[in-house]
Formats: C-alpha cells, structure tokens, sequence
C-alpha cells in the first residue's frame, strides 16, 4: 500500500501558504521538477528528452552531488532550465535540529546559486520554514508526485496517475536518481509526448 498521495488537494495548499505548491490554474502550463541529481546517463536522459518536447524544467539538485558533478550543473544552466537547493546531503528535517539542517542547506547554496528550496521527502519543520524564508529561500512543493522512485510501482500505472492527476498550473515531481531510472526512462518520453498533444507548455519555476 502506497504511504504517499498522488495527488495533493487543493485544500492542503490553501491551508498551509508558506509553501508554493501549484501555478495559477488558467493555463495549459506546467511545471516539470526533477529531484536528487545531477546523476550521470540519467540527467543526460532527462535533459535530452525535454529538449526533444522544448520543454522547460527545474532541477531541485543535492549540494554533494552537483559538486561532484560540476560539469552535469553546468549543463542544466546552460539548456536554460532552473535550479534548486535540495540541501547538500538530502536530509530529512524531521531528523535534523533547525541549526543543522539550515546549515546543511546554506553548505549546498554555495554550489547551487537559487533560492528556491525543496525539502527532500517534502518534510519540512514551522522551524526551518521560518530559518528559510527569514533568508529569503521561497520553499516550492508539489501537487503531482510521479511515483517514479516506487519500486512496487509499474510503468503504466504511473503514467495513469499523471495523466489523470495534471492540471493546469501542476507542478510535477520526478527524480533524476539511479533508483527512479528504470521507471523514469519508460514514464518520462511518453508523459511529455502526452503533454504536447494535451497543449501543456511547461516552464521553469
């Protein structure tokens, strides 16, 4: 059994606005997110797979990783996608003082130039969003969740659930992860082919 929604109602983002959880709701336009990398053969496979559609994206990436991987950062800058600070050691706030897991983010902000912030597993403390928002990062969630780090789940009930859960204004979770790939490389090509023929565009955050 699934411990996680697919879809997040629209009630839960009226009730906690501190966080930005969807876009404005009268346009065809989304907004595609990829969390975890930059990781090598699986950025590469997401950044060739929008440049294919002319779709934008936003990068939420691990501090540690894209310093390791200076080169995958510089790529995803230059195809003109945004960026985001993931922490540097994916951390979980909900085991982390405030001070150290503020820390943790403000170490990964000297790789990764954005002020937009996720929290990794979306867990986030009163405390930390205060810390955060005092420094000026926006803390951006989601409303779609792709499904495509669940191991249990198959191709096509992910692409089930992202057809029937996009709407206007969505902002859609995926993972540029070696875990979420063998899902990712069969859900991804399909579901922004689906957007095109649907007249989603997609933007950067």
């Amino acid at each position: 059994m699934r411990w996680y929604p697919d879809r997040i109602p629209d009630w839960l983002s009226r009730a906690l606005p501190a966080y930005h959880w969807h876009g404005a709701r009268d346009e065809k336009l989304v907004y595609l997110t990829f969390d975890d990398g930059p990781t090598p053969v699986v950025t590469d496979f997401v950044l060739q797979q929008l440049a294919v559609y002319q779709f934008k994206a936003t990068f939420f990436l691990i501090g540690d990783r894209a310093q390791r991987y200076p080169q995958l950062l510089h790529e995803v800058i230059a195809s003109g996608h945004g960026i985001g600070n993931h922490t540097y050691n994916h951390h979980n706030a909900w085991k982390h003082t405030t001070a150290s897991y503020v820390e943790n983010v403000l170490a990964a902000g000297k790789v990764i130039d954005s002020l937009l912030f996720r929290p990794p597993y979306g867990r986030i403390t009163p405390g930390v969003t205060r810390e955060l928002t005092n420094k000026g990062f926006h803390i951006v969630l989601w409303d779609v969740l792709s499904g495509d780090f669940d191991t249990k789940r198959s191709a096509e009930n992910c692409l089930k659930n992202l057809k029937t859960s996009t709407r206007n204004g969505s902002i859609i979770v995926f993972h540029d992860s070696k875990k979420s790939y063998p899902l990712l490389k069969d859900i991804l090509p399909i579901y922004l082919e689906w957007l095109q023929v649907n007249g989603y565009r997609s933007a950067a955050i």
